[in-house]
């Protein structure tokens, strides 16, 4: 997930508002490094501090733009930019959750399917969006030119 957090990130140098979005990426990136670097890390009260601040602002940032969405009626979140940002922030907050609880029991099958599969799922969306061109035709231009 730090890679694909460090993609998000990237790709946001040409939004309009790319640096409240590469903090919003950049954060659980390197939090997630960390993990990679050093798997116990979870436990110690720095990364714990961050991770939960930023679920906390995630959060935040979250019940805004579901709020947006849901009055405004909107089904294809995708295919608005709050719905992808609320897509994003919820995917961040999620899997810091996860990592945040993970040095406290053992790693038990369902919860490393449900992290393969949190894992999985934005790279799958992120290649079908990129390979059927037709789907982003409706995009801002700055969505269709970072990669």
């Amino acid at each position: 997930m730090s890679l694909f957090f460090a993609l998000a990130t990237y790709v946001q140098i040409n939004d309009p508002d790319a640096g409240l979005w590469m903090v919003g990426y950049g954060v659980p990136a390197t939090l997630c490094a960390f993990i990679g670097l050093n798997p116990h890390v979870t436990e110690t009260l720095p990364w714990r501090r961050v991770a939960d601040l930023h679920v906390m602002i995630s959060s935040a940032i979250i019940a805004i733009l579901g709020w947006k969405l849901y009055k405004g009626q909107i089904t294809q979140i995708f295919q608005q930019e709050e719905g992808r940002e609320f897509s994003g922030l919820m995917l961040t907050a999620i899997w810091l959750l996860m990592c945040r609880h993970s040095g406290r029991a053992p790693v038990g099958m369902l919860r490393v399917s449900t992290a393969v599969a949190i894992t999985v799922f934005p790279f799958v969306v992120w290649l079908y969006y990129y390979i059927n061109k037709e789907l982003r035709a409706n995009w801002p231009a700055h969505c269709k030119t970072a990669i």
